[in-house]
């Protein structure tokens, strides 16, 4: 792998199963997209034309409760956003593999950029 950055775990509030009047969500999802694109800047990330990104995240969650994996994929929708910001290509051109790992004090989301 190439680069490895590391990102917060997403609020609550983003979650697919709770349930948030629109205007809250909506200030939490552009927050948590202007945290990761300055995040993943601040790492290395730079802008790219490369046909696609090959990225893998990594979650880590903040406690031992199970998490659903389609759950954490929609709950960081805004991460991946804020990458596509940093890198300034589309995020149809990412191909992601997910995979959950091992608790960390806070959570964390680590992504992995494959080399190109």
């Amino acid at each position: 792998m190439g680069l490895t950055i590391e990102l917060p775990w997403p609020d609550k509030k983003l979650s697919s199963n709770a349930r948030v009047h629109w205007a809250p969500k909506a200030k939490a999802v552009a927050s948590y997209r202007n945290s990761c694109a300055w995040l993943a800047r601040s790492q290395g990330v730079m802008p790219s034309d490369a046909d696609a990104v090959q990225m893998v995240m990594t979650f880590h969650p903040p406690d031992k409760r199970r998490r659903d994996l389609d759950n954490l994929i929609s709950a960081t929708k805004a991460l991946r956003d804020g990458i596509m910001d940093a890198i300034g290509i589309d995020d149809s051109r990412f191909v992601v593999t997910y995979r959950v790992g091992e608790t960390r004090a806070g959570g964390m989301v680590q992504v992995e950029f494959a080399d190109e």
